[in-house]
């Protein structure tokens, strides 16, 4: 089978990628060729595909004139449409995985592989099918105002980075899109990483026969579990407000434990973290490692006592919540998005009520006291968990099937 990939970065840049070459990898080894259309960069993986990727774009350093520049382009690019048909007349392609592919690669990718009858399949790894500014955030509160088409209040509320130039923007883009029905007419099959993000898909009205709730995976053989610890709880991703760190903060202010926190990780809120520590004496308590990755990144997973997921935001099928549990580690998180369906409470991890420092501080001090017995036995559970619900053979068996039906 041959199965083009189509994301708009092609090097690791977060959990989509990180899943996008885990799934290739696997592909490959049992035989099947994959084929990569996304974006040039410096930091792309190499590959003999690279002449028909699209110029980079780069719409975080453009400035005003060139963002309205490129405004047409978030809707509708000709580039990538050029070079998707030019890859499709020389390369045979069974079916399409879709990834990330809105404003740099845009949905003008769909016309040439519907024209040539080659089935589409999308994972959705954000919220940007239904909301234009792929979280359903307003000022870092939930929202979901975009519903039954009424994009305009993307721009009433400056929902893209507070920006007006960027809300008009998004807000174009979304009547464009859903009035020439991309989603609805182009794609074939949607995948969500989690059951929470299928049902409410098919809340927004998206056809339900359409939607395939597919864990996201990892190679857990490649993982051995440490069930031993250190005197730290971990925190690991991006320092933002719809991550919850700041709940997190003062979560540990609460915490009546002797629990450590140590913040893994960059962000918008870096010097807004450093300046909560100083002003309220959380030095000996909280620790920031900034950004860590490859062993170093391993070895804070595995010296940690368990990993705390605080989101605020409907998170989908979090990487790094199955990577600690194959690490042998329990999680603690918040009971919002995708996250509930992953953690059994007082099994494999605990649940906090989402931006409840006071719940969340209670759940740390649990943790932090549970008898060694009980502790190995949260780590066991999570193992098999990740072993048993999200190791890449259970993944395979299921969008295989998904790949050869939608050919049929």
């Amino acid at each position: 089978m041959n199965i083009l990939t189509i994301n708009k970065f092609y090097y690791i840049k977060g959990g989509s990628e990180t899943y996008l070459f885990a799934l290739k990898k696997e592909l490959e080894t049992i035989g099947h060729k994959v084929i990569p259309f996304s974006m040039k960069d410096e930091k792309n993986q190499a590959t003999e595909y690279e002449k028909y990727f699209v110029d980079n774009i780069d719409y975080g350093k453009a400035g005003l004139m060139e963002k309205i520049k490129l405004g047409s382009k978030v809707i509708y690019s000709v580039e990538a449409r050029k070079k998707i048909e030019k890859l499709l007349d020389e390369n045979k392609v069974d079916v399409a995985h879709l990834h990330l592919f809105q404003h740099q690669l845009s949905p003008s990718i769909l016309m040439p592989l519907k024209k040539r009858k080659i089935p589409i399949v999308y994972t959705v790894h954000d919220l940007k099918v239904m909301c234009p500014n792929y979280k359903m955030l307003n000022n870092n509160e939930l929202c979901e105002k975009c519903k039954d088409g009424k994009f305009y209040n993307v721009l009433l509320n400056r929902c893209t980075k507070n920006s007006l130039s960027g809300s008009l923007v998004s807000m174009v883009e979304a009547y464009v899109h859903s009035g020439m029905r991309f989603y609805e007419d182009y794609i074939d099959h949607f995948i969500t990483p989690s059951n929470f993000y299928r049902e409410k898909m098919i809340e927004w009205g998206f056809p339900e026969s359409k939607i395939s709730f597919i864990p996201n995976f990892l190679d857990t053989s490649s993982i051995s579990p440490k069930y031993t610890h250190g005197d730290y709880m971990l925190y690991l991703g991006r320092l933002s407000e719809e991550k919850g760190i700041l709940t997190l903060l003062e979560a540990m202010k609460k915490s009546k434990s002797s629990a450590r926190l140590k913040i893994a990780g960059t962000g918008p809120l870096s010097d807004t973290i450093r300046h909560y520590i100083l002003a309220h004496d959380l030095g000996h308590k909280v620790e920031m490692l900034g950004f860590v990755s490859g062993s170093e990144l391993e070895s804070a997973i595995n010296q940690s006592k368990c990993m705390i997921m605080p989101s605020e935001w409907y998170e989908n099928g979090p990487l790094a919540l199955i990577e600690t549990f194959a690490s042998g580690k329990p999680v603690i998180g918040s009971d919002i998005g995708g996250i509930p369906e992953h953690i059994d409470h007082l099994k494999n991890g605990l649940l906090f009520k989402s931006k409840s420092s006071l719940d969340l501080a209670e759940k740390i001090d649990f943790m932090n006291n549970l008898s060694e017995a009980h502790y190995l036995e949260f780590c066991r559970n999570a193992r098999v968990k990740a072993e048993q619900v999200f190791d890449s053979k259970q993944h395979l068996s299921k969008i295989l099937p998904l790949y050869e039906s939608i050919i049929a």
